[in-house]
């Protein structure tokens, strides 16, 4: 799954906690979050923050903000829901999140859970999301016009 394609489907199941999700689903959508959480608070600190220089270097700090804000409340649900299908696919209750209550343990076995594999072909939580396991499924399978270009060994 590709970057555009993961946002994509994070966003249009925006509050569906049923189902599994592809660690690329996931991970792409981690990174997503991160790059806009830190381009917006870039954003924010320059539009309504302060600097002060010292020598040696500045802090930059703001107390408002407003688009790094709303971006956060914004991917808040599709995050928690692509969390929950990804820990599905790995046949574990979405309710394993609240592990990350834990501090520094149950971030680290959430991680490991989130890298892992996904279970082979259907689980509990519905059928495999990369079509058993064998590789990308394509949603079009079967629907392209039959090429009339032989292949190898025909």
């Amino acid at each position: 799954m590709s970057f555009m394609e993961s946002i994509r489907a994070c966003f249009s199941k925006y509050v569906t906690f049923k189902g599994r999700a592809q660690r690329s689903e996931f991970w792409w959508f981690v990174l997503f979050v991160f790059a806009g959480q830190l381009v917006l608070g870039m954003i924010d600190s320059v539009l309504f923050g302060t600097v002060t220089t010292m020598e040696g270097g500045f802090q930059a700090e703001t107390n408002t903000p407003v688009l790094s804000g709303l971006f956060g409340l914004a991917t808040l649900l599709p995050m928690i829901s692509v969390t929950v299908r990804r820990l599905h696919d790995t046949d574990r209750s979405g309710w394993w999140y609240w592990l990350a209550l834990i501090p520094l343990v149950g971030i680290i076995i959430l991680i490991v859970w989130y890298a892992s594999k996904g279970t082979d072909g259907a689980n509990k939580y519905g059928p495999d999301p990369m079509g058993g396991g064998g590789g990308y499924s394509d949603p079009n399978e079967g629907t392209y016009a039959t090429s009339s270009i032989p292949r190898a060994g025909d």
